[in-house]
C-alpha cells in the first residue's frame, strides 16, 4: 500500500510539473505578440550647399505622398534647407529625397541628409560645377 501511495504522489507531482511548464510556455510565447510591429519615428530632410551654391528644387516623398519645392523669387529656397521634424510610421516603408543645385566651381558640394530619430540615417554628397543632382532613398522594411 505504501508503494502505491508513493507512485500516486509521484504521478500527481509530475502532472503538476507538466501543467506548470505548459503555463509558463504559453505565457512566454504570448509576451512576444504584445510588441507593435510598426513604430513612429521622427524624420527630417536636409539639403545643404557650399558657399555660392543655389538650390533649384527639392522633392520629398513619404510613402506615396510627394512634395516638390521650387526656388523662385516669390518662394526662395536658401541653404541649408530643412523640412522640419515630422512623425512617420514605419508602415509607410519608403522615404525619398531629391535635390538640384547650381554650383559655382569644381569643388562645390551639394549634400542631402535624412535624419531618423535625430540621427543621420543616409547622406549623399555630390561635388562639382554646374547643376548637380543628389538623390537618396530609405526603407523601414529593409535592414
Amino acid at each position: 500500500m505504501k508503494q502505491f501511495y508513493n507512485s500516486k504522489s509521484l504521478l500527481r507531482l509530475s502532472f503538476l510539473f507538466v501543467l506548470l511548464f505548459s503555463a509558463i510556455t504559453v505565457l512566454n510565447s504570448c509576451k512576444k505578440d504584445d510588441d507593435d510591429e510598426f513604430q513612429d519615428h521622427v524624420v527630417q530632410f536636409e539639403v545643404k550647399t557650399s558657399t555660392g551654391g543655389k538650390i533649384i528644387s527639392v522633392v520629398t516623398q513619404v510613402g506615396t505622398t510627394q512634395n516638390t519645392i521650387y526656388n523662385t523669387t516669390a518662394t526662395p529656397v536658401t541653404s541649408p534647407w530643412t523640412s522640419g521634424e515630422f512623425f512617420v510610421n514605419s508602415s509607410q516603408a519608403q522615404l525619398n529625397l531629391d535635390a538640384n543645385a547650381d554650383m559655382p566651381d569644381a569643388t562645390s558640394e551639394l549634400t542631402i541628409n535624412l535624419y531618423i530619430d535625430g540621427e543621420v540615417a543616409r547622406t549623399v554628397k555630390k561635388v562639382g560645377k554646374g547643376v548637380l543632382t543628389a538623390s537618396l532613398d530609405y526603407s523601414f522594411l529593409e535592414p
